[in-house]
C-alpha cells in the first residue's frame, strides 16, 4: 500500500520519434504483432462464416448503390435537365428513390448483423479468457494485481467489440468504395483522375507520420488504465485498513498519480489522433476545389460535360471520403489491437499442466507423508523449504509451528497441489502425489482458513459451495455440526439471508462458522486449518473449538497456529524455521526438550 511516489507522466518521456530507436526492426516487430493480433480477432469473427459473407454483400451491395446515386445524378443532368425533358426527368427521380431507399436497407443490415457477429465474438472471447484464468497456475495470480486482471476481462474486450461493431464493415466498405470511385473516375476522365490522385502520397505520408507516434500511446494508454483498476480494486478491498492507519491523503495522492497518467496518456492519443481527419478534411476540401475549377474549365471548353462535371466533383468527394475514414478508424482500431493484445498476452499465458488422467482417481484415506522435500516459488532463487520429512498418518493432527517466514504455509500449498516440489516426493496413501489429480485431491479437502471468504449469495448457497450437489437437509446438518445453526436462524431470512462477497452484516467468528460447515458439506479426509480461532471473543471460539472437534475427528489435520494452546492436543508438532524442520514430536516431547518449541512458550 506505501509507494514511493513516481515523477509524473510527461509526453516527451515516451520515445515516440523511431528515430530514437532501432527505427526498421521496431517498426517490422510492432506491425508483426499487430497483424498477428488481427489474424487471431478473424479466428474469432469467422466462427460465423455465413452471417460474415452476408455482411460482407451488404457492404458491397451498399458501395455500389452508393457509387451509383451519385452518377445518374450527372446523367440525369446531360440527359434530361439540359435538354429540358421532364418526363424523363420524373421516370430518373423515382429510379434515384429506389436507390437510395436501398442504399439504406443494405446499412441497416450490415450493421444490425455485425452488431451480431460483434458480441458473438466478444462474448466468447471473455469466456475463453475467463475459462483460461482457471486453468493458469495459482503463481499467476500470485503476481498479478487483480483490478488489472479483470481490466482485460472489461475494458480491453469492450475496445475490440466496439471496433467490430462499427470499424470492420466502414473499412470494408472505404476499400470497396475507393476501388470503385477510381474505375468510374478513370472511364469518365484519366486527366482529372490523375490530378484526384494527386493528393494520395500526401494523405499517406501524414496518416504514417500520425500513426507512428499513437499506436504507443494507445498501448501505454491501456497499460495505466489496468494499473488504475489494479490500485481502485486494491484500495477498496483495503478500505478498512486504509483508515485503520489514516492513509487517505495518501492513497488520494497515489490515484491522482495514476489518474493523472492515465489523462496524459488519453489526452496525447486522442489529441495526435485528432490531427488525422483535420489534415483530411483540409485536403478533401483542396481536392475538390481542384477538381471543380480544372472540370469547370474543360466544361467550358467542350472536353466535359456539365454531368460528367458534377459527377466527377462528386466522385472526388467520394474518392477523399473512405481515405477520410480510413484515416479516422485508426483511432478506435489502435485502441482496439492494443486491448485485444493485453488479452491475447494471457490467453498465451501457459496453463497449469493437465493432470486428468493420473492413474490414482480412488477415495483417499489420508496419510500423507513428505520425503526430503525442497521447493522455492521463483526459478534460480533460494528455496523456501529444504529436505523437509515427516509422516502424518490417517486421521492425527499435524501442527505447523514457527516464525513468520518458516514455511508453514508453503509447506500447506505444496500439500494442496497449489504448487508441487522442486526435490522430493510427497505421497498420499503411498501414492506420489503427481500421479493424482488436482481436482481429485482438492475434492477430498477441507479449507477453514483465518480469512474467510464468502462469496456474494445466500448462507446457504455459501455453505453448499463445499459440495455443489449437497441438498438442503445435509446443509442444514452441517450448519448444526458447526454450531452455526442458532445464529443462522436468528437471521431475518435464516438461511436465505443473503450476504455481501465480505460477509458484511455478520461477524468474523460467523463468518468462521459458516466455513466450518462449508468443510463439513464437503466431507474431507485431509483438513487444512489456518490459525482458524485468531481474533475471535472467548465464547466464539469456544464454539468454534468445539465445531473443529467434530471436524477433526477421523481427518488428517494439519493446523497451521501461533497461539500454543491452541495446538497442545496435536499428535504431532512440527517446528519450521528458515524453511527446515527444527523440531518434531507431541507438545510434551517438545516441552521436556527445552529447545525452540520451548521458548516460544
Amino acid at each position: 500500500m506505501i509507494r514511493e511516489l513516481k515523477k509524473p507522466f510527461t509526453y516527451d518521456k515516451i520515445k515516440l520519434d523511431p528515430s530514437q530507436n532501432k527505427k526498421d526492426q521496431g517498426k517490422k516487430i510492432e506491425w508483426k504483432a499487430a497483424g498477428e493480433t488481427l489474424y487471431r480477432l478473424w479466428t474469432y469473427v469467422s466462427r460465423k462464416p455465413t452471417l460474415f459473407y452476408l455482411v460482407i454483400f451488404m457492404v458491397v451491395a451498399s458501395s455500389a448503390l452508393g457509387l451509383l446515386g451519385p452518377y445518374l445524378i450527372g446523367m440525369t443532368i446531360d440527359e434530361y435537365i439540359v435538354k429540358s425533358d421532364s418526363e424523363g426527368l420524373m421516370s430518373r427521380l423515382w429510379m434515384l428513390v429506389l436507390v437510395f431507399v436501398l442504399y439504406s436497407i443494405s446499412l441497416f443490415l450490415q450493421n444490425y448483423w455485425m452488431i451480431g457477429i460483434a458480441q458473438t465474438t466478444v462474448n466468447q472471447m471473455r469466456e475463453d479468457l475467463f475459462q483460461h484464468f482457471h486453468r493458469l497456475h495459482i503463481a499467476f495470480f500470485d503476481k498479478r494485481q487483480h483490478g488489472e486482471l479483470m481490466s482485460r476481462v472489461t475494458n480491453d474486450i469492450e475496445n475490440v467489440s466496439s471496433t467490430l461493431n462499427s470499424s470492420v464493415i466502414q473499412v470494408v466498405s472505404s476499400v470497396l468504395t475507393l476501388i470503385g470511385t477510381v474505375v468510374v473516375m478513370l472511364t469518365l476522365s484519366p486527366l482529372l483522375t490523375a490530378i484526384t490522385l494527386l493528393i494520395i502520397p500526401i494523405m499517406l505520408v501524414s496518416i504514417r507520420w500520425i500513426t507512428s507516434r499513437t499506436s504507443k500511446l494507445f498501448k501505454l494508454q491501456q497499460k495505466n488504465l489496468g494499473e488504475l483498476n489494479g490500485y481502485v480494486e486494491e484500495v477498496i478491498s483495503g478500505q478498512k485498513l486504509v483508515k485503520a492507519y489514516s492513509r487517505e491523503e495518501r492513497v488520494i495522492e497515489e490515484f491522482v498519480e495514476k489518474s493523472d497518467r492515465l489523462k496524459k496518456s488519453g489526452y496525447w492519443a486522442q489529441t495526435i489522433t485528432g490531427f488525422i481527419p483535420k489534415v483530411m478534411n483540409l485536403l478533401n476540401n483542396a481536392s475538390f476545389a481542384v477538381i471543380a475549377f480544372v472540370g469547370g474549365i474543360f466544361a467550358i471548353n467542350g472536353y466535359i460535360t456539365i454531368g460528367v462535371m458534377v459527377i466527377f466533383a462528386e466522385y472526388a468527394r467520394q474518392f477523399t471520403r473512405p481515405l477520410n475514414d480510413l484515416a479516422n478508424q485508426f483511432n478506435t482500431l489502435l485502441s482496439a489491437i492494443a486491448g485485444a493484445e493485453r488479452v491475447f498476452d494471457i490467453l498465451d499465458e501457459v496453463e497449469e499442466e493437465a493432470d486428468e488422467d493420473n492413474v490414482f482417481t480412488e477415495q483417499l484415506k489420508g496419510k500423507v507423508e513428505f520425503k526430503n522435500v525442497s521447493f522455492g516459488y521463483e526459478e534460480g532463487e533460494a528455496h523456501t523449504l529444504h529436505q523437509v520429512s515427516f509422516v502424518a498418518n490417517r486421521g492425527e493432527t499435524i501442527a505447523l509451528v514457527g516464525p513468520t517466514g518458516a514455511g508453514k504455509t508453503t509447506l500447506i500449498n505444496l500439500v494442496s497441489r497449489f504448487y508441487d516440489p522442486d526435490e522430493g516426493e510427497i505421497q498420499l496413501d503411498g501414492k506420489n502425489s503427481l500421479t493424482i489429480s488436482r481436482h481429485v485431491l482438492r475434492r477430498q479437502m477441507g479449507f477453514v482458513l483465518q480469512d474467510t471468504f464468502l462469496f456474494q449469495g445466500t448462507i446457504l448457497e455459501n455453505i453448499r459451495y463445499g459440495r455443489l450437489n449437497a441438498t438442503d437437509e445435509e446443509v442444514i446438518e452441517a450448519a448444526k455440526k458447526a454450531n452455526a445453526h442458532s445464529f443462522i436462524e436468528r437471521l431475518p431470512e435464516g438461511y436465505q439471508t443473503k450476504i455481501s462477497h465480505d460477509g458484511g452484516g455478520i461477524s468474523h467468528g460467523q463468518k468462521q462458522l459458516l466455513a466450518i460447515a462449508r468443510a463439513f458439506v464437503s466431507s474431507p479426509r485431509i483438513l487444512i486449518l489456518d490459525e482458524a480461532t485468531s481474533s475471535i471473543d472467548t465464547i466464539t471460539e469456544l464454539k468454534i473449538q468445539e465445531a473443529l472437534g467434530r471436524l477433526m475427528d477421523g481427518r488428517t489435520t494439519f493446523v497451521i497456529a501461533h497461539r500454543l494452546n491452541t495446538i497442545r492436543k496435536a499428535d504431532q508438532i512440527i517446528v519450521l524455521k528458515e524453511g527446515r524442520i527444527l523440531e518434531q514430536g507431541s507438545h510434551e516431547e517438545l516441552v521436556k526438550a527445552k529447545g525452540f518449541y520451548y521458548g516460544l512458550g
